[in-house]
């Protein structure tokens, strides 16, 4: 079913000069990055392959700014042809509210998930299976920063306020990813993310990249 454009009502308007200067840092910053960032993927790639068969680099349609729909890069860490009934369940229940398992620290990471493979688990506690979404941000579909990029069949469930956070570009990072990840409720990560986009700082964005860094190497709520 094609998703419609997100009324006029439902956006925060975001200004063109900060939206310019967001597009001029991301386009700098990811040139920047590219060598060592292909070597890294290169490696990656290596292990990725041994580790189970399939494609190295996964698509995956995602929805964007204003509900424009998009096919989003990852390191492939799940085993090819996985039936997403699981995930389809998992996602409404985090909606609702619900705690995904009885892990106090990351009530809402879904745990036990057999779809996942052995270098998969590194891969996304540590956040590297999204280094190929920089394609994604040279590409414009993407910003370093910004709400992570909902699925068509979340976005299906979006309440009127829950659409707000499709009014910026998706991004490489953001609030939740900082703050928050598997131990925030849907709700409040919602909040997080409108307050982002209404805020509107290039300087809270840097802010929001250096704090990335640590969460990585620490793994913190990694799903």
């Amino acid at each position: 079913m094609a998703i419609q454009s997100v009324p006029t009502s439902n956006i925060i308007s975001i200004a063109p000069g900060y939206a310019r200067t967001k597009r001029i840092f991301d386009i700098t910053f990811t040139v920047c990055i590219l060598p060592p960032l292909g070597i890294i993927i290169l490696i990656l790639a290596l292990f990725i392959r041994s580790d189970s068969k399939g494609r190295i680099i996964f698509r995956q349609k995602r929805v964007g700014m204003h509900r424009a729909e998009f096919d989003m890069f990852k390191l492939r860490s799940m085993h090819e042809n996985c039936d997403d009934t699981h995930h389809r369940e998992a996602i409404k229940q985090y909606m609702n509210g619900q705690p995904l398992n009885g892990n106090a620290d990351m009530p809402y990471k879904l745990e036990n998930d057999d779809r996942v493979t052995k270098i998969g688990q590194l891969l996304r506690k540590t956040s590297l299976d999204e280094f190929p979404q920089f394609w994604n941000v040279l590409r414009g579909e993407m910003s370093l920063v910004g709400p992570r990029p909902p699925l068509p069949y979340e976005v299906e469930m979006y309440s009127p306020r829950d659409m707000l956070r499709l009014s910026g570009k998706p991004g490489l990072t953001g609030p939740w990813q900082v703050y928050g990840r598997s131990r925030t409720p849907f709700q409040e990560m919602v909040e997080m993310d409108i307050a982002y986009l209404q805020q509107q700082s290039f300087w809270e964005d840097l802010k929001l990249i250096t704090l990335t860094i640590p969460v990585m190497l620490q793994r913190r709520g990694g799903a």
